[in-house]
């Protein structure tokens, strides 16, 4: 309803501007401030104070007055406020918007766009447990999969694996050479990747401490793995194959418990062995921006803003990590309509090389799209290194989020007045539900560029802030709505003009917005605008819970509120779905 009335507007304010033979380039409609009563208004008057030379206040008077609302479903009426051109919309508005949250569980989703898109996001190397310092990445990657899906997208999640680079290698390296004793400490948790993780730190201990002559030897061995993959020998493969399997099994286990899973997982090596890294290197040499310096092949990229040269093939003809991504990324564009790639902020100038180094290549890089995140960080500014075995471990977090979460479950059943039996394993569920969904809240309601510092009480505060306050909000409108089953009160056949009060009008107007915040958060690929919307939808609902009773209210405002209710529930769990946010039916 939202997006129509917002079509309806610009429409209307397109010909009362043409009439006046004013320009409508730029129509200035956007939501209100808050002390402006209208559903939409437009700030057009001030871009042509210029153009006329009256005062805005003025030329918005001479608008509204050239404005029609003859013909529309929704626009009903016009006024000014200051400068301000107001819209306001009409009662078929809010039926439209009630019966339809109330009686679609999808409530939201957008139509079909026919685009495929392909979302590549978390791709950490396999060397170990998630630490908390990389779980932006999957959190924020699974929302923004679960935006494009909801915005009408045909979506597939990649994590891209490297399994050809130098970690890899050294990682292969020493779970050959040594043997549990040589290994130091027991692993974390009885998880393939909590043991293995120490063969790769011991690797890179030796790699730092050893005399120079061991040094020496074992960098021998660790190139010649580098170089057999290089190759495509097979059974130099295997070897490394055996480590990356095993390790991003575990990570796989630890992912999903967020949950983030995965439709493909695409190995680098794949574009080294089916000879596509080696085709785009020779047509990188072809190209005006090749040069040869310093004994590799690079790509000067002053042109593009870059002062640093990309390096795409070393003097030995080996390949870089670059060189495969590239050849991957030509991939996804031959398979996609859209490539979305989530990085950190040290990717930054990787990325923008890619970008530049496949617009050479005559790919239309228009259909690369990056979201790019700041850094988890620890209290007092330590970093995270799975190498040096530092930081906080993402399976820690969840596990002390699901306790905090249990007893703040266990707390509040003591003053519960909802009676649905909860036994032990409701518990546990609705403990995970809340624990998980506080972190992943904290994680994705934030704008991407921000930098966190991970602090266990502020991501766990179970406040206004946090999912939990949603959740919460989700759980009540099932309770209302099985106390309204029991008293046989129906919400089939209702009569929208009967919610009146504002308590009821704002949450309407509310819902209302849902699926234009899906368009415009999908448009900018930032799912925090959800997170938000989620928190506000619920501020509106419980100010609506407070003031307006449904089973004490006569029947047919009693039934018109229980809509009221389930449209509400369709809506809060749409948008705390997309930010990957279960929904309990009790809490």
């Amino acid at each position: 309803m939202f997006r129509q009335f917002r079509e309806e507007v610009e429409t209307a304010l397109s010909a009362a501007l043409s009439s006046l033979d004013l320009p409508t380039d730029d129509l200035g409609v956007e939501e209100p401030p808050e002390d402006v009563p209208a559903t939409l208004a437009s700030s057009v008057a001030f871009r042509l104070a210029g153009v006329v030379g009256a005062p805005p206040p003025k030329i918005a008077a001479d608008i509204a007055e050239e404005l029609s609302v003859e013909g529309y479903d929704y626009l009903a009426a016009v006024d000014t406020q200051g400068p301000y051109v107001n819209f306001h919309v009409s009662d078929a508005y809010y039926d439209d918007t009630l019966e339809a949250a109330a009686t679609d569980e999808a409530y939201g989703r957008l139509p079909a766009t026919g685009d495929s898109v392909v979302v590549e996001h978390t791709s950490a190397n396999p060397t170990g447990p998630v630490h908390v310092g990389r779980t932006r990445n999957p959190v924020i990657g699974d929302a923004v999969a679960n935006l494009l899906d909801f915005a009408g997208n045909d979506v597939d999640r990649h994590y891209y694996v490297n399994d050809a680079g130098r970690q890899m290698a050294v990682f292969t390296w020493a779970y050959e050479t040594f043997d549990e004793d040589d290994l130091e400490g027991e692993p974390a948790r009885e998880r393939v990747e909590y043991d293995l993780v120490r063969y790769y730190r011991k690797g890179n201990a030796f790699l730092e401490e050893a005399d120079s002559e061991a040094v020496e030897r074992a960098e021998a061995e660790i190139t010649g793995i580098l170089q057999g993959i290089e190759e495509g020998d097979e059974e130099t493969y295997a070897r490394v194959e055996t480590v990356v399997d095993q390790v991003l099994g575990g990570m796989r286990e630890c992912l999903e418990r967020l949950p983030a899973e995965f439709d493909e997982f695409v190995k680098e090596t794949r574009f080294m062995f089916d000879g596509s890294t080696r085709d785009l290197a020779e047509r990188l040499k072809e190209t005006d921006h090749a040069v040869y310096e310093e004994d590799a092949w690079q790509l000067e990229l002053d042109d593009y803003g870059f002062e640093k040269n990309l390096v795409f093939l070393r003097s030995d003809d080996t390949s870089l990590y670059t060189t495969r991504d590239l050849a991957h990324h030509e991939w996804k564009f031959d398979n996609y309509d859209r490539a979305v790639t989530v990085l950190g902020e040290d990717h930054k100038l990787q990325s923008g090389q890619l970008r530049a180094a496949l617009d050479i290549l005559g790919n239309d890089v228009d259909k690369l799209e990056n979201v790019i995140y700041s850094w988890v960080n620890l209290p007092g500014g330590e970093t995270m290194s799975t190498r040096k075995g530092t930081g906080v471990m993402l399976d820690d977090l969840l596990d002390e989020a699901i306790d905090r979460a249990r007893d703040e479950v266990e707390t509040r059943l003591e003053g519960r007045t909802r009676d649905d039996d909860l036994d032990e394993a409701d518990i546990d569920r609705i403990a995970r539900q809340v624990g998980i969904g506080a972190v992943r809240y904290d994680i994705v309601s934030k704008q991407p560029t921000k930098t966190i510092t991970f602090e266990w009480d502020q991501a766990l505060n179970f406040e206004a802030q946090s999912a939990p306050y949603i959740q919460y909000v989700h759980a009540r409108c099932c309770g209302i709505a099985d106390e309204a089953a029991a008293a046989g009160l129906d919400a089939s056949e209702v009569d929208p003009a009967v919610l009146a009060t504002d308590a009821e009008r704002d949450l309407l107007a509310t819902i209302a917005r849902f699926p234009a915040v899906v368009e415009t958060a999908a448009d900018d690929l930032e799912p925090h605008t959800v997170a938000t919307f989620a928190r506000e939808l619920a501020e509106v609902f419980n100010t609506f819970y407070r003031e307006c009773p449904v089973l004490d209210a006569d029947e047919e405002v009693g039934a018109a509120r229980l809509a009221l209710v389930e449209a509400s529930r369709n809506a809060v769990a749409n948008a705390l779905a997309i930010v990957g946010v279960e929904a309990p039916e009790s809490m």
